[in-house]
């Protein structure tokens, strides 16, 4: 009967003998079948030259990635107001129609001024800048801009009038609305 030979449990046991002389046997290796170390460098060079060339070129995309990024950014600042001023040209153009017309009655030129306010104000909601024209309500600091105070009957704290209208573009407040606030009469 032959002995089993079995390998320790850890590793660290183990020394190099046992670990040989436990390692299956191969097969005969042909010398004439293995490519030679040139051969192998050569694949190897090959290889490595394909790797390096990808990686420039990943890298040169990447770059030109980042470069359209910057060029889109600094286009979309500085044509961000071409739908606005377009807008504005219209505008333009009817003040100038009205004043060149020196023979007007001042009901036309009344008109006139109403037709153009009409197309600013167009223009204004085409670009979601709004108007704020709190009258009425409750006096918000982050909206209004108290002028003065004046005592009331009623509930303090109020706007009581509007001195000039402010305006919020896309719900952010570029100039707050001028206003008067109510206080509480004293007793």
């Amino acid at each position: 009967m032959t002995e089993e030979y079995k390998l320790p449990t850890s590793p660290e046991t183990l020394t190099q003998f046992e670990l040989d002389s436990a390692a299956p046997t191969e097969a005969p290796v042909n010398p004439e079948t293995l490519p030679s170390l040139d051969e192998l460098l050569k694949i190897a060079e090959r290889q490595a030259a394909e790797h390096h060339d990808a990686w420039l070129r990943a890298k040169a995309e990447t770059e030109n990635v980042r470069r359209r990024a910057q060029d889109d950014i600094l286009k979309a600042g500085k044509f961000a107001i071409e739908r606005f001023a377009c807008e504005l040209v219209a505008v333009k153009d009817s003040l100038e129609a009205a004043l060149s017309n020196e023979n007007q009655s001042a009901e036309a030129l009344h008109s006139g001024v109403e037709l153009t306010l009409r197309q600013l104000a167009s223009a204004f909601e085409k670009s979601n800048l709004l108007d704020i024209n709190p009258v009425g309500e409750k006096f918000d600091p982050h909206r209004h801009q108290a002028i003065s105070q004046v005592e009331v009957d009623g509930e303090a704290n109020r706007v009581v009038s509007v001195l000039q209208k402010g305006y919020s573009l896309s719900d952010r407040v570029i100039r707050p609305a001028l206003v008067v606030v109510s206080k509480a009469k004293a007793a």
